[in-house]
């Protein structure tokens, strides 16, 4: 007989494949048919979300000009990493160096922009009940600016030739690592990996996680080369299965232990069965750049 508690446990997980079942075919779209100018903006909306969600989790949400200068500086990375893209402001689209030098200049302008805030809120608040701290400013920096960047690596992806092919890595690497080590984990899962961090995670799980992930990326190279004329080197698609896979384990780890530091066990609700945007996009936020540094030093997928 099904105890309260599973049914419960029956009504989440039909809720969270649902909210996939509908998330999941709106960003194939985005990221294949939309230029990278909407990516740009759908990565901005989600970046001053995921700030916000960060201030809140870590209980500093009363500073409400903090929030304010961290959720516009969010919004404002992935603008930057569009901009630096564009052949107009780096004057020749292949060339890589104005590339990096204006996506620099734009990075430091925010970083500038949200340092100069910040240090006048130090100034307005010096010894009263909202005098910021340290680390009041760091997890400013991190969700202004570190999170953001991160993420944008998907509109880099995008950016670059047969992007709309190459972003899919990414998604390809998180939601089938994040979905094989869940499902696993729930079937045959016993041994915890993390019980301290992740109680849920288990050694089977990871496995599994691991296991789909690089199938998932030669699954997709199969594809690519027998519907379009790029070369696919699989050798290194399995090191990108490998590298996707625990860099996405990495990733979703990392955010837990921010949640169990909080007390808190989601991040938002924003998302049925899945939290808010910090725990669907956790593990993307390492798993987006990671992809990226192997397209630049380890081509795979070559035209």
């Amino acid at each position: 007989m099904a105890t309260e508690k599973d049914v419960t446990e029956d009504d989440k997980v039909k809720t969270r494949i649902i909210a996939s079942m509908v998330l999941l075919p709106v960003s194939l779209v985005i990221l294949l048919f939309f230029p990278p100018f909407v990516l740009a903006i759908v990565v901005s909306l989600i970046t001053a979300i995921a700030a916000y969600e960060l201030i809140n989790a870590t209980g500093y949400i009363k500073y409400k000009r903090v929030l304010v200068y961290t959720i516009t500086a969010a919004a404002l990375v992935p603008g930057a990493v569009y901009l630096s893209s564009l052949p107009v402001l780096t004057q020749a689209s292949t060339n890589s160096s104005l590339s990096i030098l204006t996506l620099i200049t734009l990075l430091t302008a925010i970083f500038f922009f949200l340092m100069c805030l910040l240090v006048i809120e130090l100034v307005l608040t010096f010894k009263t009940e909202k005098q910021l701290k340290l680390r009041h400013i760091l997890i400013s920096l991190a969700g202004g600016m570190v999170i953001p960047y991160m993420l944008s690596a998907l509109i880099s992806l995008k950016a670059m030739p047969e992007g709309h092919l190459l972003v899919l890595l990414p998604i390809i690497a998180a939601f089938l690592t994040d979905s094989g080590a869940y499902f696993t984990g729930k079937a045959i899962g016993k041994r915890q990996a993390f019980p301290k961090i992740s109680p849920k995670k288990t050694v089977e799980g990871c496995i599994g996680g691991l296991i789909i992930g690089i199938a998932g990326m030669l699954i997709y190279g199969l594809i690519l080369a027998n519907t379009t004329g790029l070369i696919i080197k699989y050798p290194l698609l399995i090191v990108y299965g490998v590298i996707g896979a625990v860099i996405t384990e990495l990733g979703d780890l990392a955010f837990s232990l921010i949640k169990r530091k909080c007390g808190i066990k989601d991040y938002g609700k924003l998302i049925p069965g899945h939290g808010g945007v910090l725990d669907r996009f956790d593990s993307m936020t390492f798993t987006a750049p990671a992809m990226y540094l192997l397209v630049l030093i380890l081509p795979a997928i070559i035209n």
